[in-house]
């Protein structure tokens, strides 16, 4: 039983996952519809500029997928734009930690906000944390419609998991589920840490994921926590 666990262990790692990004796999909820709703309704914007706000894994850069699916929008890149290379809808993710240079977003956001070109930004932190030194990238954020995605329910982390699980291709008894959603920290980022931790535990074992390994993955999560609070 050994060998065979390493030897599985040793196949998942090689070939990992891959998350599913499709539409039709979007999770649409209470903390996320008026975002989705915005995005599914482009090119019908009232204005060209959209900002999508929230924190880690909890779907901004889904919402992007679809977006640049549905528009043919390209990822910002200030001197291609500058060069005439990209005339079409931007994405700007990660506005707030991607490390753009300020005067260059600031020129591509005149830009697109001259030419009336569609721009969809993502980010964790509010536009006003954002690390720049100046107001000038600010000034044309505001200008944008907002949408802040909130923490999930419990029937949105219930299908979060399903969905996170379908992604790994493992089948997971609902009272599982419904044991962590109970226990867990309400984020998005939590349910795919759990995610991770659980089908690694079950995969080093060779065992299906049971209550008792979603028990230690809240544990080894709960621990870890506890460590980066006393660094």
């Amino acid at each position: 039983m050994a060998a065979l666990d390493s030897r599985s262990r040793q196949l998942a790692l090689e070939l990992g996952h891959t998350p599913s990004l499709i539409e039709a796999d979007f999770i649409i909820g209470d903390s996320n519809k008026l975002a989705f709703q915005h995005v599914a309704a482009w090119p019908d914007w009232a204005g060209p500029f959209a900002l999508v706000t929230g924190p880690a894994k909890s779907g901004k850069s889904h919402l992007a997928g679809i977006w640049m699916e549905r528009s043919g929008a390209k990822p910002a890149n200030p001197a291609d734009m500058a060069a005439g290379g990209h005339d079409g809808p931007v994405l700007i993710e990660d506005a707030d930690r991607a490390g753009y240079d300020e005067a260059e977003l600031f020129g591509m956001l005149n830009q697109c906000l001259q030419q009336g070109r569609s721009v969809l930004m993502t980010a964790r932190a509010e536009p006003g944390n954002w690390p720049y030194a100046t107001d000038d990238v600010n000034s044309r954020v505001r200008l944008a419609a907002h949408f802040r995605l909130n923490p999930p329910t419990d029937i949105e982390l219930s299908q979060m998991f399903v969905k996170l699980f379908a992604d790994r291709q493992v089948s997971v008894d609902p009272k599982v589920i419904a044991y962590l959603v109970t226990r867990m920290e309400r984020a998005h980022e939590t349910a795919v840490a759990l995610v991770e931790a659980m089908d690694d535990l079950a995969l080093s074992r060779g065992s299906a994921i049971t209550r008792r390994v979603a028990a230690e993955a809240l544990e080894q999560l709960e621990n870890q926590a506890g460590l980066s609070d006393e660094d």
